[in-house]
């Protein structure tokens, strides 16, 4: 049966004012960012609306602390995974054309991924081939892309069966990106740039650019005990760079934008679809309410809106897009701190001109607290080691890698948050799963990745 995002219940849907109706929209949300970025401690950022009869873009702020140059309209952000959907469309183009079928095996094209025939070209784009997301950027700087998925997509790292749930995977989209260019013949940059980038008038630029051929932003840091702020490295490998390398302003994110309604010349209506079409096995937890083979869905009221998430050393990118009223939303930012700053912004943009924008996934009410038997645990995704175990007042504390413990809350439907040790505040962390057969925990899902249970706990 195929799957749909659940709606909300009838009484809780409003109709959407007009944006007309709103007064001086432009200067308000001017207004609006110019406050958030100050509250946030975020050097610069940019918000760009197309209503579907007007484009409203504002820009406030400095692109880099340390030369001081202005934010403009046409500073280029590092989107980090936002790329991701550029890489998407691109696949989906070539589908279009009869080069590839979605739902062939990906090994069919690549090699490398003969260890894992069981994983399609569709499974890679939603992620739901059980790749485990790779190792890091330093490490993937130092091999090829051939040996890395070779070293990565392997049978004995998948974390479920191909097809049956969802991790989120950049060793998915370095293969995507393999993809577009074992059939094209081009690199990854060459083809994005020229069946994406420049018919959409978006003038190209990539990390690792030594002479960019438009303003860029770097990334910051934030020292929250004194407030300042200093640029951030970037240090994306290239054969990441499918997954993550793409730099481009809020109005360049709104021209994509319009482009995945399926309205433009761009992307034929078909393509455009294919892309926003939910994933039966696509259960992103925190990351969204669903996925779609390149596309995050959200929803919000009525409405399901598409889009993507995006963070590099630094910065905070995001893009919604409603297909039905033909409405983009695009923010980018240049500092981690941004994320919070796109929340407030998304209720401001939501209040000042009546279209109800999903910040980020539904939440809803999971009940009060309890306890979880069973969880505590070693869990692994390829090289990263998730362990959960009793904190100093016995309830379960997750670390990644042996950072930092932080107190885990857990609810009935087997979701949890992560408690802020300082502040107390409580963020959405993700999932536990059991073994349908035994009953027992046998995965976590941790911001979208899934780590499979390895020890007899």
């Amino acid at each position: 049966m195929p799957y749909t995002i659940p709606a909300a219940p009838a009484a809780s849907r409003t109709p959407s004012p007009s944006p007309r109706e709103s007064r001086e929209p432009h200067r308000e949300l001017q207004d609006r960012l110019d406050a958030l970025a100050r509250t946030h401690r975020v050097p610069g950022a940019q918000l760009a609306l197309d209503t579907g009869t007007d484009v409203i873009a504002v820009h406030t702020g400095t692109a880099d602390v340390t030369t001081g140059s202005p934010f403009t309209a046409d500073t280029a952000v590092p989107l980090g995974s936002l790329t991701k959907p550029f890489t998407a469309a691109l696949v989906l183009l070539l589908a279009d054309d009869g080069d590839l079928d979605l739902d062939e095996p990906a090994a069919g094209q690549l090699p490398e991924l003969a260890g894992i025939p069981e994983v399609t070209i569709r499974h890679l784009l939603a992620h739901t081939g059980g790749l485990p997301t790779g190792p890091d950027s330093d490490t993937a700087a130092t091999t090829t892309a051939a040996r890395y998925l070779a070293a990565v997509c392997t049978d004995r790292d998948l974390l479920f069966a191909p097809g049956t749930d969802f991790s989120y995977s950049n060793a998915g989209y370095v293969a995507a990106g393999r993809l577009v260019e074992t059939v094209t013949g081009m690199p990854w940059p060459e083809a994005v740039r020229a069946l994406l980038l420049e018919p959409l008038g978006i003038r190209s630029a990539f990390t690792g650019d030594t002479a960019p051929a438009r303003p860029v932003a770097a990334g910051h840091a934030v020292n929250t005990a004194t407030g300042r702020a200093r640029p951030a490295r970037q240090n994306l490998a290239p054969l990441e760079a499918p997954a993550g390398a793409l730099l481009a302003s809020a109005l360049d994110l709104v021209a994509f934008g319009n482009a995945l309604t399926g309205r433009s010349d761009l992307l034929p209506p078909a393509v455009a679809k294919e892309m926003r079409r939910p994933e039966s096995a696509a259960r992103p937890g925190t990351l969204a309410d669903g996925w779609g083979p390149g596309l995050a869905l959200y929803r919000r009221d009525d409405r399901i809106w598409c889009g993507h998430d995006g963070n590099a050393q630094g910065t905070s990118c995001h893009l919604r897009v409603d297909p039905e009223s033909g409405v983009v939303v695009a923010f980018t930012g240049n500092s981690g701190s941004a994320t919070a700053l796109w929340r407030d912004l998304a209720e401001e943009v939501t209040r000042l001109t009546g279209i109800p924008v999903p910040a980020g996934p539904h939440t809803a009410d999971r009940g009060r607290p309890v306890d979880l038997p069973g969880c505590a645990g070693t869990y692994r995704n390829g090289t990263t080691t998730y362990r959960v175990a009793p904190g100093p007042d016995g309830a379960p504390a997750l670390s990644v890698d042996g950072d930092l413990p932080l107190p885990l809350v857990c609810y009935a439907d087997l979701s949890c948050d992560l408690r802020d040790p300082v502040t107390g505040r409580l963020e959405p962390g993700g999932r536990f799963h059991r073994d349908p057969a035994t009953g027992r925990v046998d995965r976590v899902q941790i911001s979208g990745r899934t780590a499979r249970r390895t020890d007899d706990g």
